[in-house]
């Protein structure tokens, strides 16, 4: 297989795509990465849509999305567009379109562009297994020539831009049964429309490959970009996570997929749908693509490393296991604490309390597994589940359970035949005499830090020379920032460290703030991350659309109600949709769905089976709960 999916693995490079106008706004090319958010108005209520698409494009949007489920809803687009523009605004417009062949052929003689969900469009999604033969997949597939060439036609002769946007939870069924639930299966399903489209001459595409799930949608990407190599494309993408939530958590969900690309010059516009007013999310997006208006200019990375790595499907790389890092063990999370003043105080403020009448620790879920220290005394008996790093120079042999933190010269010139930590900088080669001494040391962790703006393409690339050279220890990555922004923080160490995560690189996480007020963010952003990234999972997981003009309920105000309910449901997915259009081909993995089906009304699922419908929405949460219960996934919040 073609493993090239990036202009360069070893450069921050942009993918060079071909330009493609939307209205006055070109994507792809030399133009600069694109910022869009798109409109939770009801479309037919023109003046609400009008103002909200105001306040995007003051936001910094470059382009506003809008819902046109209907011939209806297509008939007020002109309106609308008129209204923005006699405001003084000529931000083009995107038609959103799903089920509806008709209203996208109406749509595209209007606006700038149309977006279209092949699994949605022309095709069908019954969750049915049906094995196809050659010949009826082959009459399936002139059906869809058939079914969308109209639209290709209409976007030519109008000069209409159009999105050919796959979702990963809406695959139709001919898809699934062929090729899987897969990355694979997304592309393929691309690659179907992409060629009517060339067929019939028409080249104004952009391309999407979005999921819930940031492992699938980079993966997606990837093979998405190596197909258009192989076959001598270079359409503009568009990314996103779908359904990324709300808050925190749905920032650093959008941060870790689309950040991931970006980091390997993939992507020409972005978007990152929360579940918060559209407007909010464009400073998350400008955060996103600030990162990169200097990076090419980068300082040469010391490492350059083949690809080794398999870039379209998850695989985490084999370590040994030492102490409790590597191996089988699920990443871990290490605490800079080499500002604090260690104490009951401290260890409960991060988890840790210690019980006086029963005599025992009570131990967070989102606790740290090991903290690092410098110079400090422990000022208090301590739980033998948290684990201490302590520099070499003020390390004690006689201190108990503590473990060394060592420079080069620190490990050349001391054998120690016990657990200890190795500090590597990625700006320094690892001479042989150090090569061969780290080979044989079974008791020895690796923490590797690097100091290049091209951060985490850096480490990929020395860890990839790492297991090259035969040196599979188990991987602590460090990172200190300095903002003090929590914005900033969150988007650029969930680029970061997601980065690596998903390409299962790292058994430890540690991230520095500047100060220790910033301590609590470093540790939550630590624990968000790996869920992110599905590499440990402490918490509910709730994929959440970003809502639009079919959401049947307050899409913000439910998923409140249901994550106050819910959210010690360790380790469950709850997928909370607003109209049927993202449910339930749109939750995709989740273990519960809770999905508006008209005014009022919701229906609830398990996984993709229909349980309970239209259910009056004042009955629907407890109705949810019962169902949870039901199947034997309920378990009693802690009392306060």
């Amino acid at each position: 297989m073609q493993n090239k999916y990036c202009e360069n693995n070893n450069k921050y490079k942009r993918f060079i795509t071909r330009n493609v106008n939307i209205g006055n706004v070109p994507i792809g090319g030399s133009n600069p990465i694109r910022l869009q958010s798109m409109t939770t108005t009801d479309t037919m209520d023109v003046d609400a849509t009008v103002l909200q698409s105001i306040k995007i494009i003051n936001a910094g949007s470059d382009y506003v999305r809008i819902t046109a489920p209907s011939i209806k809803a297509v008939s007020c687009l002109s309106e609308i567009k008129k209204k923005i523009n006699n405001a003084g605004y000529d931000t083009p417009i995107i038609a959103d379109i799903h089920f509806t062949p008709n209203a996208a052929l109406e749509a595209a003689k209007i606006i700038e562009k149309v977006r279209i969900n092949p699994g949605n469009y022309a095709d069908k999604k019954k969750f049915q297994s049906f094995e196809y033969t050659d010949s009826e997949y082959n009459y399936e597939l002139e059906r869809i020539y058939k079914r969308f060439s109209p639209l290709v036609d209409v976007c030519k002769e109008y000069g209409t831009a159009m999105r050919i946007g796959v979702n990963h939870g809406s695959l139709s069924d001919r898809i699934l049964n062929r090729y899987g639930d897969t990355p694979n299966g997304m592309v393929q399903s691309a690659m179907e429309f992409i060629r009517i489209c060339q067929d019939r001459n028409y080249h104004d595409i952009v391309l999407s490959m979005k999921s819930s799930n940031p492992n699938v949608m980079v993966y997606a990407y990837r093979l998405l970009v190596s197909r258009m190599i192989e076959e001598k494309m270079n359409y503009p993408l568009h990314l996103g996570v779908t359904e990324a939530g709300e808050g925190v958590d749905g920032r650093i969900k959008s941060s870790v997929g689309i950040g991931s690309l970006l980091e390997d010059g993939l992507g020409d516009t972005i978007r990152v749908s929360l579940t918060e007013e559209p407007e909010l999310e464009i400073p998350v997006a400008k955060l996103l693509v600030d990162r990169y208006n200097l990076r090419s200019n980068h300082s040469k990375l010391k490492h350059k490393s083949p690809n080794i790595l398999d870039p379209f499907d998850y695989k985490r790389e084999t370590s040994l296991s030492v102490d409790s890092l590597g191996g089988d063990n699920v990443p871990r999370v290490i605490l800079d604490a080499r500002l604090e003043n260690i104490s009951y105080d401290f260890l409960s403020e991060n988890g840790y309390s210690y019980i006086n009448k029963d005599d025992k620790w009570h131990i967070d879920d989102v606790a740290p597994d090991y903290i690092f220290l410098e110079d400090q005394k422990i000022n208090c008996s301590f739980p033998l589940q948290l684990k201490v790093l302590k520099l070499f120079k003020f390390w004690n042999p006689k201190e108990k359970n503590i473990i060394p933190v060592m420079s080069v010269s620190d490990y050349m010139s001391n054998s120690l035949d016990i657990v200890k930590v190795l500090i590597l900088d990625t700006s320094n080669s690892i001479e042989r005499d150090l090569r061969n001494k780290i080979k044989k040391d079974d008791n020895l962790i690796l923490l590797i830090k690097s100091d290049n703006v091209h951060w985490s393409v850096d480490i990929r690339n020395y860890i990839q020379n790492l297991l090259i050279n035969e040196i599979n220890l188990p991987r602590i990555v460090f990172r200190k920032y300095v903002y003090n922004d929590s914005s900033e923080n969150q988007v650029n160490s969930s680029v970061d460290f997601g980065t690596l995560l998903v390409d299962g690189l790292i058994d430890g996480v540690c991230i520095s703030m500047k100060n220790n007020l910033l301590r609590n963010d470093s540790l939550n952003l630590s624990f968000k991350i790996l869920q992110a990234t599905r590499s440990r999972i402490t918490q509910t997981e709730f994929i959440s659309c970003p809502s639009c003009g079919r959401t049947q309920f307050d899409l913000m105000e439910t998923t409140s109600l249901v994550r106050n309910k819910t959210s010690h449901l360790k380790g469950l997915k709850i997928a909370i949709m607003g109209c049927i259009v993202n449910g339930p081909g749109e939750m995709a993995d989740a273990d519960y769905g809770y999905v508006g089906t008209g005014i009022g009304l919701v229906s609830l699922y398990k996984k993709h089976n229909l349980i309970k419908k239209n259910i009056q929405k004042k009955d629907s949460l407890n109705e949810l709960i019962k169902l949870i219960k039901e199947n034997g996934d309920w378990v009693e919040p802690l009392s306060e």
